[in-house]
């Protein structure tokens, strides 16, 4: 066991966000914990990393191992380049190889004992650089950096001009880097496209030390983890297996909870009746059997009822005229902005009632197809239309759209102001809005709340065409599911960008991914797209000739690669092989030897006996060096 909490209770004023909660982490486990936005997943974590203190409870890590932590907001502002920031994280394995250098320029006018010592020292010194994976430090540096997304343009940059979900990107790598026995990510998906976060996963996977995520990527949850830690109204629960399997259980738990509580109420329903017939027949005995169950009924422990899961959010999509069959026409688009060509030549088309999901690469230019759509920003070339009766409904994952200074209520009623103060609260409360929150001001929400309000204004719209950049950005598990359900459910069109697989995979009836500046289409949902995604990029976006080129080059150089190592392998093998033969070949003969040597008329014969004796000694001082030998070659 290499973390453990127990016992854990944390209350802010009247609010109880933690309530005696206990688990415990093993070495190399990878777990998540889970719970909807505001349920203490993070407090938890700063709880275990020791930047807050419990009100009650130990948490206690094994002695000597390290711990690492992400949180979801970095805040650096270093003049350091991002490359400099990661190889800054193996300072001492860089002065170790400075000191190598150095000793190698001082054999050079070194000798005799001197030069023996230096020799030896350097020895030792390189042997641990190695073992430490000293001449691979650069090189992991630049795969760590380009796997979370960074070009090698942009290694240079410095961290004081990055955006936040870069220097989120630049942290992440260095934690990576440093390897702690116990790594503790905050939402550590937040700022990767698709490849990066499969890169991530991968990463964890073959991860060496224990690792505790709080994430609300449910198909980044189900490759990474075997456990699940749910923080529900202060509680802590242990559940065994990934996201789905928890998912299941969980529902299961409460179809149980509630065919209990139902059983429960029922009974006490039947047994009220019971007690009202006696009492009504008005005798002796009745009114005492009357008072008898009373009693009985009196000392049942009822049961809490249980939670309704979508009791939370209530959010419908219901357009308010039916568009034509045909949404959006798209020709010969493309856009560049100077030194950075997005894409060009796009054609597509959307038809009444499908869902498209527009993915890619960070940077590819899918958010700006979605603002060109809405006339946010000018195309440099082609056009698109519309059909007839499209009314767009549009959620930007920046929330622009929304009013800063505006208070939650006034955000709604001066959108719509034929809506009563009645109505406005009653949509508001139905996001969660309950209350003097209609009266905070936009500025102050949390970008959870902020994504609630956005949802809640198209809701209100009543579109038929949504637009949506990064929906469930922000949004914690059970909103996601609540979207999702919505969306299915709607009569209406639906484009948007997300990097929400699991999403993805819920709500898309098509796929339309921008690559190498180039749009191709997926009839399917995000499995059918894993399915196709290779078979597809070589017939409809090849890279270009000098890609192409170099990774013909690179697959050559693979194979070449490949071959040495199997060649290598082969004569290793054949040299176990040799040695096995020979070594079994003197071990039959030492064992010849020995049944000779215990027959009488050797050991009676003392010339005899010592010429035996000399062979055996031989072939065991052979044996040893072929024994020796083997252990080397087999590593």
């Amino acid at each position: 066991m290499i973390l453990s909490c127990q016992n854990i209770t944390k209350s802010f004023g009247t609010d109880v966000i933690l309530s005696g909660g206990s688990f415990h982490i093993e070495d190399h486990e990878k777990a998540a914990v889970v719970g909807i936005n505001g349920a203490g997943k993070t407090t938890l974590l700063r709880i275990i990393v020791g930047e807050m203190e419990p009100d009650s409870g130990v948490v206690s890590h094994a002695r000597g191992k390290s711990l690492g932590y992400l949180e979801q907001h970095q805040d650096v502002n270093s003049t350091r380049t991002i490359y400099a920031e990661l190889l800054s994280v193996k300072e001492d394995l860089l002065q170790m190889e400075q000191r190598l250098r150095a000793m190698e320029q001082d054999m050079n006018h070194t000798e005799g004992d001197a030069l023996a010592e230096l020799m030896e020292q350097y020895n030792r010194v390189s042997t641990e650089f190695e073992h430490r994976n000293g001449y691979a430090v650069r090189s992991e540096v630049t795969g760590i950096l380009k796997g979370l997304g960074f070009s090698e343009d942009e290694f240079d940059k410095q961290i004081c001009t990055l955006s936040g979900g870069q220097k989120t990107r630049v942290a992440l790598g260095r934690l990576l880097l440093c390897a702690p026995d116990i790594l503790l990510l905050d939402e550590p998906t937040n700022h990767l496209d698709l490849n990066s976060v499969a890169w991530l996963e991968n990463y964890l996977l073959g991860y060496s030390g224990a690792v505790l995520i709080v994430a609300h990527d449910r198909y980044f949850l189900n490759r990474v983890v075997t456990k699940i830690i749910e923080l529900d109204g202060g509680k802590l629960s242990v559940f065994s297996g990934n996201y789905s399997a928890y998912a299941e259980k969980k529902a299961r738990l409460r179809e149980t909870a509630w065919r209990a509580w139902l059983n429960q109420q029922q009974e006490i329903k039947r047994q009220e009746a019971v007690i009202t017939k006696l009492k009504s027949f008005n005798r002796e005995k009745s009114i005492k059997r009357a008072e008898s169950r009373e009693k009985m009924l009196g000392k049942i422990e009822v049961l809490e009822k249980p939670v309704e899961i979508r009791a939370d959010m209530h959010l419908q999509f219901s357009p308010q005229i039916t568009s034509g069959n045909d949404v959006l026409t798209v020709e010969h688009l493309s856009k560049s902005f100077p030194g950075n060509p997005l894409f060009e030549d796009l054609n597509f088309s959307i038809r009444r009632g499908e869902r498209v999901a527009l993915i890619g690469d960070n940077g590819t230019g899918k958010t700006t197809i979605l603002k060109i759509l809405n006339e946010l920003v000018p195309a440099d070339a082609g056009v698109f239309t519309l059909g007839s009766r499209v009314h767009i409904g549009y959620y930007d994952q920046e929330h622009q759209l929304l009013h800063m200074e505006k208070t939650l209520f006034d955000e709604i009623s001066d959108i719509y102001p034929d809506m009563t103060m009645t109505e406005i609260r009653n949509v508001l409360a139905s996001f969660l809005f309950t209350g003097d929150d209609v009266y905070k001001r936009v500025s102050d929400l949390s970008g959870g709340e902020r994504g609630r309000l956005a949802l809640a204004r198209l809701m209100l719209s009543k579109s038929n065409f949504l637009i949506l950049d990064e929906p469930t950005n922000h949004l914690d598990i059970t909103s996601k599911e609540i979207l999702e359900e919505a969306l299915c459910s709607y009569t209406g069109t639906v484009l948007y960008v997300s990097h929400d697989r699991y999403f993805i995979n819920q709500t898309a009836t098509r796929i339309l991914e921008l690559k190498n500046h180039r749009l191709i289409n997926y009839i399917g949902n995000y499995d059918y797209y894993l399915e196709k995604v290779q078979e597809l990029t070589q017939i409809y976006a090849p890279a270009s000739p000098g890609a192409r080129q170099a990774s013909v080059s690179s697959a050559r150089e693979d194979r070449e690669r490949r071959k040495e190592e199997q060649a290598r392998e082969r004569r290793r093998q054949n040299e176990l092989k040799k040695l096995e033969d020979r070594i079994s070949e003197l071990e039959a003969q030492d064992r010849e030897l020995d049944e000779l040597m215990s027959r009488e008329e050797i050991f009676t014969d003392v010339r005899k006996c010592m010429e035996l004796s000399q062979q055996k000694a031989d072939l065991m001082k052979e044996l040893d060096e072929l024994y020796e030998k083997w252990e080397a070659a087999a590593g």
